[in-house]
Order: C-alpha cells, then structure tokens, then sequence
C-alpha cells in the first residue's frame, strides 16, 4: 500500500478543529504532528485551507444487492458514498431474499469483498420466528440486528408481542428499530382514501405516517428497552414530540440512542408542493417545527448520529401516483455537506463519525487516532457546488436535492488507507474492509 502524507490540514476530531500534519502507511494513521514536512511519502496532499474529518460511518443504508439491482447495487452505491466522504456502511437487510439468517447474510458480506469501495457491515433482519438466528450471530463481525416496528415488506417486521419482547430481552448486540405504528398508518390512510380517493397528494404523507404513528411506536420501543435493559438505536426520528423520549448527554452513558437523517434534517412538509414523490420516505418528512427541533436535538446530544437511510428506487416509479410511488430516496453523496451548513464541523464528527463507532463498538475506525485506521475526509469548506444529473453517482440517476447550492465539497476520501475519491474521480480499483466490533 502507498504511504500518504497529509499536510497543513484543519483536523477536526473529538471536539477540537487543530492544524496537523497526518502520516498514513499500511493503511493506517501512523503519525499525528504540527508538521512532518520531513516525512517522505509516496502521495502527499496539502490540505491548506481545507477541514480533515474522520469519514462518515453511515449507520442506516439501502444498497438494495441482492435481488433489486435495477435500482442500485454495492459497487454503484459505495461509488457514490465515497464521493460523499462516506467511509463505512451498515447495511439493512430488506433485500431479496431479506437477511432474516446468517446465511444470506454471509453471502452478502462475500457479494461486498468483490464489489464494495467502502469499509461495510450488514444487520441480521428480526422476524416473527427467527430468534435462534438473531441469538447465533457473532458480535465481532456483525454490526446488529434490524427489527421494523411498523409497517414494512416480506416478513421483515415484528408485531407479536411475545417475539418482541424475547428479542429486546435476549439480544446482546444493538438492536437498530425502524418505529411507526402500523394501525395508526392504515387508519390515516383510509381516511385520506376516503377524501381524495385514489388521487391522494403527497402533502398527506406525513399526516398519513403521523407524528401518533411515530410517538406511539418509538414510546412502546423505549418502554421495553428500559424494562430489560437493551441496547437499542432508534433509526430516523422525525418529531420534535418524539425528542421527549430520549435524554441529552454522552452515548457512553446511554443504552438507548436516536439517529435523524439528512432529509428529514434539510426538508419540511412544505417541499411536498414542488418535490412530491421525489421526497417520500417512511417515516415522513414533517413540519418545518419538527425540522428546527431535530437540528436542535443534534447539538443538545438528544440526538446522537446521523445515518443517511440512502434508498434508491428508480425515477420512473417515482413518477407514479401517491400510492404507488415507493419510499424512499438516495442521499448518501450529498450527507455530509448538508450537515455542515447549520453544524459546526466538530459536532457533524461526532454525530457521523465518533458516535457510531462509540455505540457499535467498532473496532479501530471513527476517529483521527495513531494506530486507528486512516478512513478520513478532506472537505474544503470554501468550494460551493450544486448537485446535479451530471455529479450524481447513484445508479438510479437522481437525487432529491438537485438544483441545491451547498458551500463546501469533498476533496478526497481515504478508506483504510487507500485514497478512494480525489479530485472528482473515483478509485475502483480499491475494495473496503468488512468492519470488526469490540464486543
């Protein structure tokens, strides 16, 4: 592997941005100093003017391999990550087939040896019968398990009581929930059938997957995580009524942790009028109120990480109409930025970098440390760019914030070593790790 030698960098890690100079051999930071201009290296980067972040670890990604390929795929997507200053992904398991046992699940880390840019891990999906499966996994090399609370497809959702509470009882390794209430959903939705027939406009998606639905399904969740003492990470808030649930302070003093995502940070229910399917997701995107709310709960530690919840779906199943239009939207190539236009760059650290590697105990990544490995971003904050059809990488070809202006870019990404984005050019030929857990 080359030696890369970065020099006069803003590096920003565990809550202090510091000029420093950062030696990289064998794939891992070797040296952190005011300057090692003496050090010889194969590349050398000088970053002057420009902010050194740990890369992104993205907690909640749909690379949608196997089985949905026409949408996206481990090579295609990771593409776009990297671009993005994202370094590690976790992975969900709703694929087809959905990773529901071990199995499957190894056959997608052996799929990402051949085909993923990024440093990877995917979640063991929980059903209503595969408890033995959830319970054989190995803490060491697999990130968690995935449990939808709510409406989702195939058989990846628990809504028997028993099965739930033997999986928050008996389950050791985080337990990432999607929280919406299923009745509350169906009930929503006939009401709105039963006004706007089959012609439902987008605006109702999120009174449709209300802030009831939300609050009643992530309460239930924290109700029984307290009562047996689970570690679970509550995936994409969306409401400021939910925010009560969950305490401010470090995530070394937490079991029970809470993401937000990029577009329910960045939209509001407004935007239905002009982006319609394009930023329908589950949960909703909802009122500008829950959006300044979410961004406060970033910086009160309500809120601990930032997973993108990428989910590609192609742009013409997004032209149809509200009830069969799909889900969801890519947004991994565009996260980071984002954050950084109303958080200062410590915090977007903590929140994509140092707490998901604190709350997945993952071994050797998520921050600017000798010995760690050197999975790192180069942002130069003072370089605006707009997104648009011609720098999306995504397979599918769209992105729902086209046409927006951030103020920084990403200059390079290194994964485990390896310059993997430079310039605007992605490196292909290089190939992530498989993520290891200190548990």
């Amino acid at each position: 592997m080359k030696t890369i030698l970065i020099t006069n960098a803003t590096l920003v890690n565990e809550d202090s941005s510091t000029p420093a100079d950062v030696y990289i051999q064998n794939g891992r930071i070797e040296k952190i100093a005011p300057s090692l201009t003496r050090q010889r290296a194969d590349i050398t980067i000088d970053a002057d003017g420009k902010l050194l972040l740990p890369g992104m670890i993205d907690c909640h990604v749909h690379c949608r391999e196997p089985g949905l390929e026409q949408k996206a795929d481990l090579h295609s997507e990771s593409r776009a990550a990297v671009a993005g200053g994202v370094t590690s992904i976790m992975e969900m398991p709703n694929t087809k087939p959905a990773a529901v046992t071990n199995a499957i699940l190894e056959q997608k880390f052996s799929l990402a040896a051949t085909k993923c840019l990024t440093n990877h891990s995917f979640y063991l999906g929980a059903s209503n019968d595969n408890l033995d499966e959830l319970l054989a996994l190995d803490p060491k090399t697999v990130c968690g398990v995935k449990l939808f609370m709510g409406a989702s497809t195939g058989n990846l959702l628990v809504d028997r009581q028993q099965q739930l509470e033997d999986i928050l009882s008996q389950v050791t390794v985080p337990i990432a929930l999607h929280c919406e209430d299923t009745n509350t959903i169906r009930a929503n939705e006939q009401a709105a059938r039963a006004t706007y027939g089959e012609n439902i406009p987008f605006s109702e998606h999120g009174k449709i997957r209300s802030e009831a639905a939300c609050y009643q399904s992530t309460a239930l969740a924290v109700e029984l995580a307290k009562k047996y003492g689970s570690k679970i990470h509550v995936l994409h808030l969306t409401t400021a009524k939910e925010l009560e649930l969950f305490n401010p302070g470090a995530v070394s003093d937490k079991k029970i942790t809470a993401e937000a995502c990029p577009h329910h940070l960045w939209f509001s229910d407004t935007d239905y009028a002009t982006k319609g399917a394009l930023i329908k997701c589950n949960p909703a995107i909802k009122t500008a109120a829950d959006r300044a709310a979410l961004r406060q709960a970033l910086l009160d530690d309500r809120i601990d990480t930032v997973g993108t919840d990428h989910a590609p779906h192609l742009w013409e199943e997004k032209q149809n109409p509200y009830g069969a239009a799909p889900s969801g939207m890519p947004v991994i190539q565009s996260a980071l930025v984002s954050l950084l236009e109303y958080l200062p760059p410590e915090t977007v650290a903590e929140k994509t970098a140092h707490n998901p590697a604190r709350i997945f105990q993952i071994q050797e990544r998520g921050f600017i440390r000798e010995g760690y490995w050197a999975d790192l971003v180069l942002i130069d904050p003072h370089a605006p760019h707009t997104v648009s059809k011609e720098n999306i990488l995504y397979k599918c070809g769209w992105s729902p914030f086209e046409g927006v202006r951030f103020n920084a870019s990403i200059v390079a990404t290194l994964v485990s070593g390896q310059l993997a984005y430079a310039n605007g050019a992605v490196n292909d030929a290089i190939r992530g790790q498989r993520l290891l857990f200190n548990r």
